[in-house]
């Protein structure tokens, strides 16, 4: 009998599929009442990327209570991993993310419906992925600025609120866009014909209400751009599930509007800071484009790989 099939079993044999339902989630009522939870278990939640914030997304999500999901990594755990990431076990090591992080839900949920996807989201794929769900999480490496920027534009065209919410220092910074409001690229001042060190620049800077500050926690020799890592703490990952499934929340039940871009928060539980900030046309203004130039300073894998980009078309 296969993994999926025992954890079932152990499920169906405590009682009907409802009352374990019921019992399993009675500690949430008093937060949400007996028809919310009803409608978060209705709910399908998509998340692209089980990695760091992603897998912990799920795992919340499926304790909260939601029923459906759509999960999306081509990647397998590595050791590199288990500092900071869900379902990275020694035992898992080797094992395709996307694949264990099914498998934790259904230990937790014998009966949620899992539409597993053992591959990174695209735009072959993307359609699929958001096929018949009720709101995005970005789970997405921070470095795959591209993929995230087309799921935000597909999301947008599908009528879908999407959520991010990044580990940046020792802290989270959360930011809503509502498919009626701006858009992923006008928000961040991404342009067209700007190379991926000016893109991935100008999403750091927008996350962050002061990259001077809270880019100041980060040692930048610990940043490696060209081999797409960086430093982080398992505490921030788990901050930013707690704070992006709130926003889930708060979406699927309806309660009041969602505070969405040119909106953007970040809190900093090492300072003790909480920063929230409305930019209303976006984040190109003098300051950030400033701001976007000391980046390229502090971080010389940035300017390798922006100088790097215009040899490639100049040479084309």
């Amino acid at each position: 009998m296969s993994d999926d099939s025992q954890a079932r079993e152990r499920g169906s044999n405590m009682s009907t599929a409802a009352e374990f339902y019921a019992q399993a989630t009675s500690r949430n009522i008093g937060l949400v009442n007996e028809s919310e939870q009803a409608v978060m278990q209705r709910s399908r939640v998509a998340i692209a990327g089980m990695g760091a914030v992603g897998g912990h997304y799920l795992l919340a999500l499926a304790r909260m209570g939601v029923g459906h999901f759509v999960i999306a990594d081509a990647d397998s755990f590595e050791v590199v991993n288990l500092h900071r990431q869900a379902g990275a076990f020694v035992h898992t090591l080797g094992r395709n993310k996307a694949e264990v992080m099914a498998e934790m839900v259904r230990e937790i949920n014998p009966a949620a419906e899992i539409r597993v996807l053992k591959e990174f989201v695209t735009a072959q794929n993307m359609d699929a992925f958001l096929d018949g769900v009720d709101v995005v999480l970005d789970g997405i490496d921070f470095f795959q600025i591209d993929a995230r920027r087309q799921l935000f534009e597909k999301a947008r065209e599908k009528g879908l609120y999407t959520i991010t919410c990044g580990q940046l220092g020792y802290g989270a910074a959360l930011m809503v866009f509502d498919p009626q409001g701006m858009r992923f690229d006008d928000y961040f001042g991404i342009r067209p014909d700007m190379t991926r060190a000016e893109r991935l620049a100008c999403f750091s800077v927008g996350m962050l209400p002061s990259l001077l500050r809270q880019g100041g926690a980060v040692d930048s020799s610990q940043v490696d751009i060209e081999r797409e890592k960086g430093p982080a703490l398992a505490s921030a990952i788990m901050l930013c599930a707690g704070v992006a499934t709130t926003e889930v929340l708060k979406i699927l039940l309806g309660r009041g509007e969602p505070k969405c871009a040119p909106h953007s928060f970040y809190f900093d539980p090492y300072r003790m800071e909480y920063s929230r900030t409305f930019c209303k046309h976006g984040r190109d203004r003098l300051i950030d484009r400033l701001v976007r130039k000391l980046a390229f300073l502090k971080f010389a894998g940035l300017r390798r790989l922006h100088n790097a980009e215009r040899e490639a078309v100049a040479a084309a």
